[in-house]
């Protein structure tokens, strides 16, 4: 299927690469259509899917499964009057089903929007007014329901929900209406054809900062994820990968369709009831995964436990993303199973930016280098670029006449949003990152959480990497507070591990642990313990709060 899609697929170095990646662009591009169902055509009997629960259920789907159910879902969606620009939201956890009506909507040209089921009555009231959607799928837990239900009263132009676990009063059977829908669907025709430039997903963002914002992608957003899926989670055809996401968020969209299915690769779905580590260290064995992708957080919850207890040499390669790696949980990883875990990152409104390629030695805690779908830099508050080792805002550059595929197209209906962050042919991130003289990105944290103490200029990350190393320390967020003499001191919000209380010489010992570990003047200043920090429903760090909490917003 890649050589669809990439006029050359092999290269000699990350400098060859760099400068001679392309990737074909069809005419009304529509993965539906162009990836799954030609699976099904020329491979029909290849596996796509296996899923699985805490209940000892299993589903296995080749490609001709998955086009034949999506089919029959384009169906029953179009019977209860969904039609093109349409907006649906999913709200489905693990469920095989977020696969089966993706791909319906793409078909039909609705747009989806994959949510959380962790969202309050309120998040879904006001999702569904700011994108106007016009039907809710979801599962039928007895929290998700209520709030689903409760947030219609205010939400107009809702006029369907469908739950996929069975029969509901007042509520559409979507697996009974499923098996009894029509299999034949055939693609429309000219201007009805959904593909290309025209919208198909959206994204809500995780509001650690604000009111969330409508990531707004168009079909050819899944053809910027080969660059994701082949040459940062090298996969290939065969094997078994896993990412670990609920479908709300926009990792599943990096790791758990698009770009794998592209690279033809089967895909583990674990419907887990809650995470587990032991648990998802178990499936791992069970079904011997070749390819594993998680959040950092994940990869620290692994190793605290007995890694030696499970077999996990099926893995041939580890990767994350979503928020920076501590070199501690990579060394630890490593020590454990001999695998690297190979660092990516990018946003709910972006592709892999960076990431550690293949022709590139990791070092841990660096992003990597750049992806060659994209012109990225470092950026002064000058507009100039930074030099090694300097400071600065990631950029996107020379967007004034080309959209790369995988970039978003804006945030919907918020023209001074989209303003905000790009024009003039850039796209401004809002990450503060330097390069070293080897090229390779290396986080500092979000624009906002950029902590200004006595003229220095300091990243909550590598005073939080420094912390996490103690055996003490289970989760921290390092924030700016407020200080008459010196504007602005640094201040680790800790949660201890199982067996560390809070003490005054606790305190002194971790200062002394990051002074050692960084420069000195990075040291917390103020340290304070909590039971659990303040996140979002993305699990998240919410700074802000933290800031807004200590007076300096």
């Amino acid at each position: 299927m890649l050589e669809k899609f990439l006029p050359r697929e092999q290269f000699n170095s990350y400098e060859d690469f760099k400068a001679n990646y392309k990737v074909n662009l069809p005419e009304k591009f529509n993965f539906a259509y162009d990836v799954v169902d030609a699976w099904a055509l020329e491979k029909p009997d290849k596996m796509a899917l296996v899923w699985c629960n805490d209940h000892e259920q299993e589903k296995r789907f080749t490609f001709q499964d998955i086009k034949h159910l999506s089919d029959r879902a384009a169906n029953l969606l179009k019977s209860y009057g969904i039609v093109k620009g349409d907006v649906v939201m999913l709200l489905l956890k693990r469920r095989w089903h977020y696969w089966i009506c993706t791909l319906a909507l793409q078909k039909i040209g609705a747009i989806s929007i994959p949510a959380t089921v962790q969202l309050t009555k309120k998040d879904i009231a006001y999702r569904n007014n700011a994108a106007s959607v016009k039907m809710i799928i979801s599962v039928a837990d007895p929290d998700v329901v209520e709030n689903i239900e409760a947030a219609l009263a205010e939400s107009p132009t809702v006029i369907h929900k469908a739950s996929v676990d069975g029969p509901r009063e007042g509520w559409i059977d979507f697996n009974a209406e499923l098996s009894g829908a029509d299999s034949n669907w055939k693609r429309p025709t000219k201007e009805a054809n959904p593909g290309g430039d025209e919208p198909m997903l959206m994204y809500f963002t995780s509001g650690t900062t604000g009111m969330p914002k409508i990531v707004l992608h168009d079909f050819m957003y899944p053809l910027g994820h080969i660059v994701t899926a082949h040459y940062w989670q090298r996969l290939s055809g065969e094997g078994l990968h896993l990412t670990v996401a609920e479908s709300g968020w926009a990792k599943t969209a990096w790791g758990k369709i698009y770009g794998q299915w592209i690279c033809g690769v089967c895909l583990f779905v674990y419907d887990m009831d809650k995470f587990m580590p032991g648990r998802l260290l178990a499936k791992i064995e069970k079904y011997r995964v070749t390819s594993f992708c998680a959040p950092p957080t994940v990869y620290r919850f692994l190793i605290k436990e007995d890694l030696s207890r499970f077999d996990l040499s099926s893995i041939k390669h580890s990767d994350t993303a979503g928020e920076p790696l501590n070199p501690e949980v990579f060394n630890q990883w490593k020590a454990a199973t001999g695998l690297d875990i190979i660092e990516g990152f990018g946003q709910t409104e972006t592709t892999v930016l960076c990431a550690n390629f293949e022709w590139i030695k990791p070092k841990p805690g660096s992003m990597g280098k750049p992806s060659p779908l994209y012109d990225i830099d470092i950026l002064d508050e000058a507009g100039q670029s930074c030099p090694a080792g300097v400071e600065g805002n990631i950029v996107i550059r020379n967007l004034d006449h080309f959209l790369p595929p995988g970039l978003f197209r804006e945030y919907y209906r918020d023209e001074a949003a989209t303003r905000k962050v790009w024009h003039d042919g850039v796209y401004n991130t809002g990450d503060v990152a330097w390069r070293d003289e080897d090229g390779y990105f290396w986080f500092v944290g979000r624009s906002d959480d950029v902590i200004k103490c006595s003229g220095y200029r300091i990243g909550p990350f590598e005073v939080e990497s420094a912390l996490i190393e103690h055996p003490s320390v289970l989760e921290c967020a390092v924030t700016a507070a407020p200080d008459l003499i010196r504007g602005q001191v640094v201040k680790a919000t800790i949660v201890l591990a199982k067996g560390w209380q809070p003490s005054e010489q606790l305190v002194k010992e971790l200062q002394k642990y990051v002074k050692n570990a960084t420069a000195p003047y990075k040291y917390p200043r103020i340290i304070e313990f909590v039971a659990e920090l303040p996140k979002t429903i993305s699990g998240k760090i919410r700074r802000v709060e933290i800031r807004e909490n200590d007076g300096n917003s």
